[in-house]
């Protein structure tokens, strides 16, 4: 789907799903501003005009909101998988409160046409994801609020406010939710990195027959989401948006367990799990409903997790390879 041109503002562009917006927008016509605290990880920027800025700040938001920006794409947070979340409350529920604030203010003295902000499945009421194969979860299940901490709550905040935004100012906002977003290009290790990186780390850094660490006993459940068709269903919406929440995820859901055999399965590997009890797993199941994505745009995604995986792992693999710390002898994944 091609939109007509405008002139975008990515924020958060220096970031795993950012990187990936910029070079669609840019392919499919569009001028676009891309704007971070970091430069690109990829090394380069499709965008036409990349800023360093950080946006904690008023002013850099207003910079970076400069010259005639048709569309903000809000994507900027302080953001990482579930040991980092549940570590940082303070730090990310401050950071994205600023970046969130600032974004939006800045967009309405620009007089932005659409502000696009990217929330979180971690918005959802805790009570409904207590089983490991809850009930898909929809829109709606916000609400009583009981979000994860830090993280969860600085997110539904964020969406508060730009209800009130279109509400007080008549700024046009669109609040997408992303369910755990993984792919090529995104952090594998480090502390921030997610489940789906994590695991094909593990497994490629792992002999055949080796030892692989689970956090938790394995039978929490997520359901993840190519970063292909991330960016197909941001693009998606932006052109047939309204004012409510969407989810913007998979509906395969299946168990850390099951992630991990199918990861060693694309690597051609044996392992034996290993469980670390007295680490975060975050709540006990989640999975997307997509009915409403699917009413509004008449699309749902379409990347298996078999396909996305295969292709993360295989990434995952020739980075490591390329830094010399794989095990020796190993054939990459691609020979299997």
């Amino acid at each position: 789907m091609v939109l007509s041109r405008r002139r975008i503002l990515v924020a958060g562009a220096g970031g795993f799903i950012g990187q990936y917006l910029v070079t669609r927008l840019k392919a499919d016509g569009h001028w676009v501003r891309g704007a971070d605290i970091r430069p690109p990880t990829a090394g380069k920027t499709a965008a036409d005009d990349f800023q360093l800025l950080d946006l904690r700040r008023a002013d850099a938001c207003l910079h970076a909101c400069e010259g005639g920006i048709d569309w903000v794409f809000q994507l900027a947070a302080d953001m990482g998988g579930i040991g980092y979340i549940t570590g940082s409350h303070a730090a990310i529920a401050r950071n994205n409160t600023l970046i969130n604030a600032h974004m939006l203010e800045a967009a309405r003295q620009h007089d932005v046409k659409l502000f696009l902000f990217s929330s979180s499945a971690c918005v959802y009421a805790q009570s409904k994801q207590r089983n490991s194969e809850p009930a898909p979860l929809k829109e709606d299940d916000a609400y009583p609020a009981d979000p994860e901490a830090g993280y969860g709550w600085e997110k539904l905040y964020a969406e508060e406010l730009c209800k009130y935004y279109r509400q007080d100012y008549g700024l046009d906002t669109s609040v997408v939710r992303f369910h755990n977003v993984y792919g090529p290009l995104s952090d594998y290790e480090g502390g921030r990195e997610k489940a789906p990186a994590a695991i094909c780390r593990k497994i490629a850094l792992a002999t055949d027959g080796g030892e692989v660490e689970i956090w938790g006993d394995g039978n929490q459940s997520r359901s993840f989401l190519y970063i292909d068709d991330c960016v197909e269903g941001l693009v998606r919406l932006v052109a047939g948006h309204d004012e409510r929440p969407v989810n913007l995820g998979s509906s395969e859901s299946l168990t850390v367990n099951q992630l991990t055999d199918l990861i060693a399965n694309i690597a051609g590997k044996r392992i034996v799990k290993r469980y670390s009890l007295d680490r975060p797993q975050g709540v006990r199941g989640r999975n997307s409903d997509n009915s409403r994505l699917l009413s509004l745009v008449g699309w749902q995604p379409a990347v298996s997790l078999r396909e996305g995986l295969t292709l993360t792992y295989r990434w995952i693999e020739a980075e490591l390879r390329k830094a010399n710390r794989l095990p020796r002898s190993q054939p990459t994944a691609a020979a299997r």
